[in-house]
């Protein structure tokens, strides 16, 4: 490497999308088939997780609600474009807890995608209003709906220490409830404690059936193990090299099949984001449409390496 290349070197790791801190190509992903549409419905959350992916809580408004008419515009454009998009996914914050979340999943089930919504399960779900308009919607729609409950840990005081206190009986309320109606319901985990993956399903397995509740915890796509991010840890960044040294397929990444519309507070309209997690970063702002997203994707922020290329983590199902 001459002088003049080290002179061109990024300041910092991540702050150059194009190399890396020892001037290597950085690793991008270009967006394949969008298999899976993701909808922010807002940041606000019943609680305050200890390490929340995207800072949700009860202040956190940094993401608005989105309305169903905002919804719709995005899903006009799936059925313009011929997108082949198979499921709609809807995060948080806590879903429940925008005013249109029946309005918007019934758009998105009307239309016949298959809809995953990732909820804590716990009092906003337990409305009498949300209560009735969920089942409203499973008799209409049980095939195509599945609801992912978070559940960090197999312990409950781990799982509280996360979430809270209190936050243990009120999700299992929420999952029995789910489960008492024919709901079809997945959970998600952590891997936070430093359990191998065999222990915790092990572990989840004894607690579901101590709880009667029924759940395959041996199936990836039931029980999803999410990867920790620390946003304080150094971790590598990933070169266009690190395929063929790690052995991970490129288009196994989020980004190579998942876009995520938000609206950041002050926008007069939603914008489409590269990742589930990095809602915030204008840099993983890809524009106004599906259209402007289609751009690759730099993987050039700390948690492209430590929760997708090398934790496996995928929100989607």
């Amino acid at each position: 490497m001459t002088d003049d290349t080290m002179t061109d070197l990024p300041e910092s790791p991540f702050s150059n999308p194009a190399v890396t801190a020892k001037g290597e190509p950085r690793a991008q992903i270009a967006l394949g088939t969008l298999k899976t549409l993701w909808f922010n419905t807002g940041t606000l959350c019943n609680i305050t997780c200890e390490n929340c992916y995207i800072e949700s809580s009860p202040q956190n408004d940094r993401l608005v609600y989105l309305s169903r008419d905002e919804v719709d515009i995005f899903l006009d454009e799936v059925s313009i474009q011929h997108h082949a998009t198979e499921e709609i996914g809807i995060t948080g914050g806590e879903p429940f807890m925008n005013p249109d979340i029946l309005p918007i999943m019934r758009s998105c089930l009307d239309r016949g995608f298959k809809l995953l919504v990732l909820t804590n399960a716990m009092r906003p779900m337990m409305r009498p209003r949300i209560q009735a308009g969920l089942l409203d919607l499973k008799t209409q729609f049980a095939a195509q709906l599945t609801l992912r409950v978070s559940i960090d840990h197999f312990d409950p005081a781990l799982h509280e220490q996360e979430r809270g206190p209190g936050s243990w009986p009120a999700m299992i309320q929420g999952l029995r409830w789910l489960q008492r109606n024919g709901f079809t319901f997945h959970v998600a985990g952590r891997t936070r404690w430093g359990e191998d993956e065999s222990e915790l399903r092990r572990g989840y397995a004894r607690t579901f059936g101590e709880l009667g509740i029924d759940l395959d915890t041996d199936d990836p796509q039931a029980l999803v193990l999410f990867p920790e991010i620390d946003v304080y840890a150094e971790v590598p960044e990933i070169t266009t090299a690190c395929w063929g040294i790690l052995g991970v397929d490129p288009n196994d990444m989020m980004c190579a099949s998942s876009r995520m519309v938000v609206k950041h507070k002050g926008d007069a309209v939603p914008a489409v984001m590269a990742c589930t997690l990095l809602a915030y970063e204008s840099n993983f702002n890809l524009g106004r449409s599906l259209a402007d997203a289609n751009a690759p994707v730099a993987l050039n922020h700390p948690s492209c390496a430590t929760f997708c290329v090398l934790g496996g983590g995928s929100c989607s199902n």
